[in-house]
């Protein structure tokens, strides 16, 4: 999906949802989570096609993770191949 920078390293952002503290994942999780509160899923698995297959959800989805990302951790998104 893309990278951020911060101090001049660049990091895949999966590997920074990893390293945020747990304070800090659980804000990005309520933000995400008021897109998905209202399906109905019963797993990771299920959760992830149902994301993946409605594209206006998807786009939602990167919007809410690329937003707290950029705002809140002041980090800028280069997004590559």
């Amino acid at each position: 999906m893309g990278a951020w920078m911060t101090s001049g390293q660049f990091k895949p952002i999966p590997q920074i949802i990893l390293e945020l503290t747990p304070v800090q994942q659980q804000s990005l999780c309520d933000d995400v989570y008021l897109l998905i509160r209202n399906l109905d899923w019963t797993d990771a698995t299920q959760l992830i096609m149902l994301v993946m297959g409605n594209c206006s959800l998807k786009q939602q989805v990167v919007a809410a993770l690329v937003n707290y990302i950029s705002k809140e951790l002041q980090a800028e998104i280069q997004y590559g191949d």
